[in-house]
């Protein structure tokens, strides 16, 4: 595969947020990069960029793509009154009516969504309880055909019985010994002491960390403290962990001193989800002790990486009161896990063409304060993942979006049909 050339861009650096305007050669392949070039050698491949802005793309740090389907959904039979009750109404109903081919289609409708919005990764956390055989395959060639990369895992629990476990565990060996990948558990309070065991084994025998769920709501505390006599973060930092540099701690709303030291002086990374935790009234991330482990998820609300960011320099002003930079350094920061932790996908090669021309001058002093009130998913001209033009015009460029949509259309309603 030939290189791909961006004429006439006004490159911003995403770590330094420095302006260059000129040609740029985008290097194909997952571990591909760009440089800076004085010309366009005749016959290359090129896109004429007219001055836009072109930068990284964005990386989703948390999804939960088999939710994607949820949009409109029936409601639940009573309504929640609590964060438990509205796993064990909702979140826990959905997920135990997924199929593979609603599967399938939440991962293509969530692809889609995503790359519109100039994502071209995602960590997600998957569960399908009565359908986990084959899951995680399923959902990365989905992504695969979008044109996105991805880290993916299995939500382990022992919530649904050891059958179900069985299956998510072989779901996540098979999936391990083929891609990238991460070990999934559910929370503390759905995994006993030999799940959290196993799930370190696993971890520590595949060279990964752990994805889960932390203190998310203050019952998660609770129920550790009353089962082990100890905090969420105490319990996995115990187990190990915390030690592991692949490791992400999603939420960690509700935290005491000594677990935000723990984390501080930790391995593990923080994935932020303000609009979820607004949805779920679960409260909201105060950074405060470990700034520089956070970055930012979507929790299966979309894939938009600007307006979580957004969400997120929002809802922190009532806590630990994040500058635009500090924020547009959480939105960036999850490309440093991956680049640390060696995972391919997110190269340099990963950019977006921003057709953005606001009334004010955007300088590398500024620039992330055009992305906390300005800039959004209105903006994405062109998606590049891996040195491919992936998105268009606003429009997928590798697949057949009409008959991809038509399909989850078809999919919801099935899955629809058996929640009511």
């Amino acid at each position: 595969m030939s290189p791909l050339y961006l004429k006439n861009v006004r490159h911003l650096d995403w770590n330094t947020c420095a302006i260059r305007a000129g040609h740029l050669r985008v290097d194909p392949g997952p571990r591909g990069g760009i440089e800076h070039v004085d010309a366009v050698p005749g016959g290359a491949e090129a896109i004429e960029c007219g001055g836009k802005l072109v930068t990284k793309s964005f990386a989703v740090g948390h999804h939960h793509i088999y939710s994607a389907l949820a949009r409109g959904m029936p409601p639940p039979p009573r309504v929640p009154t609590s964060f438990v009750e509205i796993l064990e109404l909702v979140w826990w109903r959905l997920d135990k009516a997924l199929d593979t081919d609603m599967i399938r289609a939440s991962a293509i409708a969530a692809g889609i969504d995503a790359a519109r919005a100039g994502s071209t990764f995602i960590i997600d956390h998957h569960a399908s309880p009565n359908a986990a055989a084959n899951s995680l395959h399923v959902i990365a060639e989905a992504l695969d055909e979008i044109g996105l990369s991805h880290l993916l895992c299995y939500e382990l629990s022992d919530r649904d019985g050891p059958t179900s476990l069985a299956a998510g565990l072989d779901e996540t060996h098979s999936f391990l010994e083929n891609r990238q990948g991460l070990v999934g558990l559910h929370a503390s309070f759905t995994v006993s002491d030999s799940l959290l065991d196993k799930a370190m084994e696993i971890a520590r025998g595949t060279g990964t960390g752990l994805h889960v769920h932390v203190a998310e709501a203050e019952s998660d505390q609770e129920h550790c403290m009353a089962t082990y006599g100890k905090r969420c973060i105490e319990r996995f930092a115990e187990a190990g962990a915390l030690a592991l540099p692949k490791t992400i701690l999603a939420h960690c709303i509700h935290l005491n001193d000594s677990e935000r030291a723990l984390i501080a002086g930790s391995n593990a990374w923080v994935s932020q989800q303000a609009e979820s935790n607004a949805n779920n009234a679960v409260g909201t991330l105060d950074a405060g002790g470990f700034p520089d482990r956070v970055f930012i998820g979507t929790d299966g609300m979309h894939g938009d990486c600007l307006a979580a960011a957004r969400a997120a320099y929002l809802a922190a002003q009532s806590h630990d009161a994040p500058s635009p930079v500090e924020t547009y350094e959480r939105l960036r920061r999850v490309h440093h896990y991956l680049a640390e932790n060696d995972f391919e996908g997110d190269g340099e090669n990963n950019l977006v063409v921003l057709d953005y021309d606001p009334p004010t001058p955007v300088t590398p002093d500024n620039w992330p304060a055009h992305v906390m009130y300005g800039l959004n998913r209105s903006h994405v001209s062109k998606v590049i993942s891996d040195g491919r033009v992936v998105v268009d015009g606003g429009r997928c460029a590798l697949i057949d979006e009409e008959k991809a949509l038509a399909f989850a259309r078809e999919q919801a309603a099935r899955l629809w049909k058996k929640l009511r």
